[in-house]
């Protein structure tokens, strides 16, 4: 008894020290008025966010355990921000072992807390490398400034890569993806799905940008041609825990055969249309008895409409890209990449698809999503396509400087100054010089063995499609011009020739004719054997029946012929 009594007592000194250390304003107070002021508004979210932030803040903590669960956390203010938002959200404190919500009203039957978990999606889709700066377009600085402030509002976010991340600059082809990997990495990426360009470097720089990878590679339709099993190097799903809410999230390509040079995936092919459906369809029913809450579907893969407008479609609209009959209970959300679209679709189901153009120019595609945790029921709350004007203006993160260190011996080149342009050139004139380029090379080359009709081929620039007046340096050929396709003399026949070539309607075939292709591109014999010089990528392209006959130096690309030619002057 004299035990139970000294318990007891040591339970009441406790209590009464705990109190003691509760500002008196507190009584009485509701969750949410953090300033003890007795209104919930910003000031308490502010009053809130400093605290977390370590600022010296005096708050009623009673009431700054905002969720109820006796902690004090980007949870409170993530849900006071969504109260604030003017959400279905009621602010009722309380302890709970196990929460009830047999009512459905999203608040527990026994505390009346809310069983509500908030999920956000943020995705980003074809970067393209796009890391630093330029006159041209924004880098990833504000952006990482930005998702690390979405992660500080609400624990529960996520971010996700819809593909094409790494192909495109400078500072990420020269050290082949892994400065992005490394930011991903930083920023705690949850999944990749690949894109086609990520194979632009072959299996070998993807496999080890997936080795030092944080997050996995998610493709589930990338099979062996050998094995006929899926690649090593990508999973076709992943789970994880939000909140305690179970997210399964599926990745896959899609039919992206013509947007990769062939030689990349000789070795491998892809399961598209109703076998990509078959599979996703069967992951999804594996995750949900495994206990699944919430799926996501990440496709490179998209529509090609243009709109910042929640547009409804039907099967028939997006039947070319995506099967909605997975709509039909396998998939809750869809982010999406490869066409360089901003849209935010709902099909026929209600199931939702974002997309936010590319090279960083749109932004990001976000979903806000409100899980009950009882009962399980989702609700997508809000879409939007998160614009880069949003952030551009907030501090830049240092972690991007910090990365540029970690590899200025690697990035170097990109800063060296190759000679002057005199005025800005467009896209079609750096494409047409460069089918000059490949033209006068061959006949260098080749030249005394073999007549050669042209030069150039599918040529087309990447962002930003120009080239400013002033010094170029290297790295801004090799923004425009990033691909390394090495360049080849190939024999074609002469039908092919005059209708692949000569005569096509492909504003993105570049030709430039010497004296002999002008003699003879009129007058084309059907069935004689004529020669070209063009890149792997054209040559490699089947419906072209290019045959490779000689490869010039594999260390030279198209870049390298421009910046030899504005070196020599010839755009100053």
């Amino acid at each position: 008894m004299k035990k139970i009594r000294t318990i007891i007592i040591s339970i009441l000194l406790a209590i009464s020290l705990l109190l003691s250390v509760v500002p008196a304003s507190s009584a009485g107070m509701v969750a949410g008025d953090v300033n003890g002021d007795g209104r919930i508004n910003n000031r308490d979210l502010v009053s809130l966010q400093r605290y977390l932030n370590d600022w010296d803040v005096e708050i009623c903590w009673l009431s700054a355990d905002v969720t109820g669960d006796g902690k004090i956390n980007n949870h409170d203010l993530a849900l006071l921000q969504r109260y604030l938002n003017e959400w279905d959200v009621v602010l009722k404190p309380g302890v709970c072992v196990q929460h009830t919500d047999d009512d459905a009203d999203t608040l527990c039957d026994v505390c009346a807390q809310s069983v509500i978990v908030y999920v956000d999606f943020y995705g980003i889709n074809d970067l393209h490398g796009k890391f630093s700066d330029t006159a041209d377009q924004p880098g990833v600085d504000e952006l990482t400034t930005y998702l690390k402030n979405a992660r500080r509002v609400n624990e529960n976010a996520l971010f996700l890569a819809a593909g094409d991340m790494w192909q495109g600059s400078s500072e990420s082809n020269l050290t082949y993806g892994q400065i992005l990997t490394d930011w991903m990495n930083e920023l705690d990426f949850t999944a990749m799905a690949l894109g086609n360009h990520d194979y632009d470097w072959g299996e070998d720089r993807l496999e080890a940008n997936e080795e030092t990878a944080e997050f996995p590679f998610l493709a589930i339709n990338i099979y062996e041609k050998e094995s006929n099993t899926r690649v090593s190097y990508c999973d076709a799903s992943v789970m994880v825990d939000r909140g305690g809410v179970q997210i399964g999230i599926i990745g896959a390509i899609g039919d992206c055969y013509s947007s990769i040079s062939s030689e990349n995936t000789e070795d491998v092919y892809f399961k598209v249309g109703s076998e990509l459906t078959s599979l996703v369809k069967a992951e999804s029913n594996r995750l949900r008895q495994e206990g699944a809450d919430f799926i996501v579907y990440v496709l490179h893969d998209g529509y090609g409409r243009s709109s910042n407008s929640v547009q409804s479609v039907s099967s028939s609209t997006i039947r070319s890209y995506y099967d909605t009959s997975l709509s039909d209970g396998y998939v809750d959300l869809v982010f999406e990449g490869h066409t360089h679209q901003g849209y935010r679709l709902k099909d026929e189901y209600g199931v939702y698809h974002l997309q936010n153009r590319g090279d960083n120019q749109g932004g990001v595609s976000h979903a806000a999503v409100a899980i009950n945790s009882v009962t399980l029921q989702a609700e997508v709350r809000q879409v939007e396509l998160v614009s880069t004007s949003v952030y551009q203006n907030i501090e830049d993160d240092p972690l991007v400087e910090t990365l540029l260190d970690k590899y200025a011996d690697v990035i170097a080149k990109a800063e060296e100054v190759v000679g002057n342009n005199r005025t800005q050139r467009s896209s079609d004139t750096i494409c047409d010089k460069t089918a000059e380029l490949y033209y006068r090379l061959g006949v260098d080359v080749w030249g005394e063995k073999y007549s050669i009709v042209l030069g150039g081929g599918y040529l087309n620039t990447r962002s930003p499609y120009k080239l400013a007046a002033g010094p170029v340096k290297y790295g801004d050929l090799q923004m425009l011009l990033p691909f390394d396709n090495t360049i080849v003399l190939c024999s074609i026949q002469g039908k092919y020739l005059s209708s692949k070539f000569v005569n096509t309607t492909n504003a993105n075939y570049h030709n430039y004719y010497g004296d002999y292709g002008n003699s003879v591109k009129n007058n084309i014999q059907q069935n004689a054997t004529y020669y070209v010089v063009v890149d792997r990528y054209t040559a490699q392209y089947a419906s072209n029946r290019l045959t490779v006959v000689e490869e010039y130096d594999p260390t030279v690309f198209a870049r390298d012929l421009l910046a030899d030619y504005i070196a020599s002057g010839g755009w100053s």
